[in-house]
């Protein structure tokens, strides 16, 4: 391993990118032993890189982020896979293992809108910009005048839209504003009461191969143990629900005194109904409370939240 180059695979988006640099430095300062010559970023283009069109739904889910970079990974092109949580599917592919994450980032979400106006205060019929069926049936729980557009494609992409006149606000997740360092395009964040984040937002996600022993035991040192405890109980929940691209569901973790809480909220597929659940209990018991909130939230919504019934 002293002389074998450690590639590490990512999308080639700049958020994604800047993601990847996070988790190589991480693992270097945990790893004084690694040289940093030994560790090279190979970027991997996907298919939700390709496509920035149509809904994610509609083309093969949120596995397009993930996919080929998991085939690279498999085929052992790349020893270590970053993902942003939020993009992977809640059912891990065979053979891999994703079990290590980054200290979490702030995981609310925020507005950037023409002439930096409130949400609350864009006009009737305002155009809002969303990809996420999630955020799609959040904001018509606030305000009902208002009328969702599809949009995709990276950060800089969405924002260019929205200066070029095709929305009048568009809604993305803090986490990629900060780390893109254009936080004075905000106009508005907003609280997790407001708008309850998606499973897993603002956490980076580290995948290996399952066997890899020498790669675990160097990825291991880098994992953040409440950031994973997080991750472990809001994935239960995704995971129970079998919940996919076109599941309206939302999910926040967080630990305080030994405890953890985590919020949930649920939409019927037409977004007119929600269900919520909120749980606690001991933080070692992450998955078993995101187990019970997955069957909670199924018992309140029955089939109502999925497409085919």
């Amino acid at each position: 391993m002293k002389n074998k180059k450690i590639i590490i695979g990512s999308r080639g988006s700049k958020l994604a990118l800047l993601y990847a640099e996070k988790a190589k430095k991480s693992i270097l300062k945990n790893n004084p032993e690694l040289n940093k010559d030994l560790l090279d970023i190979k970027i991997i283009k996907t298919t939700g890189d390709i496509n920035q069109t149509q809904r994610l739904s509609d083309i093969g889910g949120k596995g397009l982020f993930s996919k080929k970079i998991e085939e690279q990974l498999l085929n052992k092109n790349i020893d270590i896979a970053v993902h942003a949580l939020k993009d992977l599917p809640s059912i891990e592919t065979k053979n891999l293992i994703v079990d290590v994450y980054l200290k979490r980032a702030d995981p609310r979400e925020i507005l950037i809108s023409k002439n930096n106006i409130n949400f609350y205060e864009l006009e009737n019929k305002s155009i809002i910009g969303t990809s996420s069926f999630r955020r799609e049936a959040q904001i018509k729980q606030l305000r009902k005048d208002l009328i969702i557009k599809l949009i995709r494609g990276n950060v800089d992409t969405r924002i260019r839209k929205l200066e070029g006149n095709e929305y009048d606000a568009i809604i993305l997740a803090f986490a990629g504003v900060k780390m893109l360092a254009k936080e004075e395009k905000i106009s508005q964040i907003f609280s997790v009461k407001e708008i309850l984040p998606s499973v897993g937002q603002g956490i980076i996600a580290i995948q290996s191969r399952i066997n890899d022993k020498k790669i675990n035991n160097i990825i291991k040192k880098v994992n953040h143990k409440e950031t994973y405890l997080c991750a472990l109980a809001e994935r239960e929940m995704l995971k129970v629900l079998e919940g996919d691209c076109e599941t309206a569901v939302a999910g926040l973790a967080t630990i305080k005194n030994k405890k953890i809480f985590l919020n949930c909220e649920l939409f019927s597929i037409d977004g007119k109904k929600k269900f919520i659940f909120n749980i606690n209990g001991k933080k070692n018991e992450a998955k078993k409370i995101g187990h019970k909130a997955g069957l909670n939230l199924i018992s309140q919504a029955g089939d109502s939240y999925k497409v085919n019934k």
